[in-house]
């Protein structure tokens, strides 16, 4: 049996739109492929590709129509009220991926210290060559001659429509999903996400072959990619906001500004997911995240893009909830 796939053509919306017509429907358990554009939606192919917005289709739009997403798949049984668990199985990106910076793109872009910075556009092509597989799947990354590194991909933006709102998939960000930049999205570790409409109408794309804490530039190694996933349901259950489930830990996220208010609402839901689902009081939940020498704050995504909030996750390892 051939599983459904949103093909790359059909992967470019620019909003989180809950009048859209999905394009699948599946059933809970049931894999599916999306083939995502990358952030450019295709325009970033040579070195020689600058972010000059007057040359980048979409850019006569406010926002510009950027960071295109695949969907929405309609979850067979999803209610408002809901839980949707979404499990990345695989990413498999393109033989490239690019990141761009130029005048007044990121925090350095209107630097005098270092004026190649914000003087003009520089775009650079970072080369994939496959792994022992064959694929990219254990693939590398060239970042030059001398600096290379393992692809280690995820989806970028992700979530369900929002409640009441059509947000764009280029700033939009909620307890819904979005733009977030989280790297701990990725194979293996599984997304819960609050659903607000029937079929919980799920979204996803903008993956990068990699990238470190806050995407600093305001663009990774962005890529082509095709993603493989499957949605699941939790019922009776809310939640706040967007939690993962790695296989040795749990991150409760949030998006917010500034950073430290973000950093301080993560913690705070990671807290009330120990006390309501793990079991701890509310004293020792709260002097467990300032005592335990393994619990960690991610800052996932910290750039000065649009209307971006800084993304933070609060994560413990498993070990210490039995």
């Amino acid at each position: 049996m051939n599983m459904q796939k949103i093909p790359r053509d059909s992967a470019r919306k620019y909003a989180f739109d809950w009048r859209d017509t999905p394009l699948l429907r599946v059933k809970p358990g049931e894999s599916f492929v999306v083939e995502t554009y990358d952030a450019s939606t295709g325009y970033f192919k040579s070195a020689d590709d600058k972010a000059v917005p007057g040359k980048r289709p979409g850019f006569d739009r406010a926002p510009p129509l950027a960071n295109p997403i695949g969907g929405p798949v309609y979850l067979e049984g999803a209610q408002r009220g809901y839980v949707l668990a979404v499990t990345i199985e695989d990413i498999v990106v393109d033989s490239y991926s690019w990141i761009a910076i130029g005048p007044r793109r990121g925090p350095l872009g209107e630097s005098t210290r270092w004026p190649e910075l914000s003087g003009d556009y520089t775009t650079k092509i970072f080369q994939h060559s496959p792994g022992p597989s064959g694929s990219m799947r254990d693939g590398t990354l060239h970042f030059s001659d001398k600096i290379s590194w393992p692809i280690t991909p995820f989806v970028g933006t992700f979530g369900v429509a929002p409640d009441r709102e059509v947000t764009t998939s280029l700033d939009g960000q909620g307890e819904w999903g979005g733009n977030l930049d989280i790297r701990d999205a990725c194979p293996g570790n599984t997304l819960y996400v609050p659903i607000f409409h029937e079929g919980a109408l799920f979204y996803l794309g903008d993956v990068h072959a990699s990238q470190g804490d806050t995407e600093f530039t305001g663009t990774a190694a962005e890529t082509k990619a095709s993603v493989q996933a499957k949605l699941g349901l939790v019922k009776g259950k809310r939640i706040p906001w967007l939690r993962i489930e790695k296989p040795n830990s749990i991150v409760a996220c949030n998006a917010n500004r500034p950073l430290e208010l973000a950093v301080e609402t993560a913690t705070i839901q990671l807290i009330d997911w120990l006390i309501t689902e793990f079991g701890f009081t509310p004293t020792d939940a709260y002097c467990l995240v300032s005592t335990c020498p393994d619990f960690r704050i991610n800052v996932y995504q910290m750039c000065k893009l649009g209307k971006l909030s800084f993304v933070a996750g609060a994560e413990i390892p498993k070990k210490y909830l039995t």
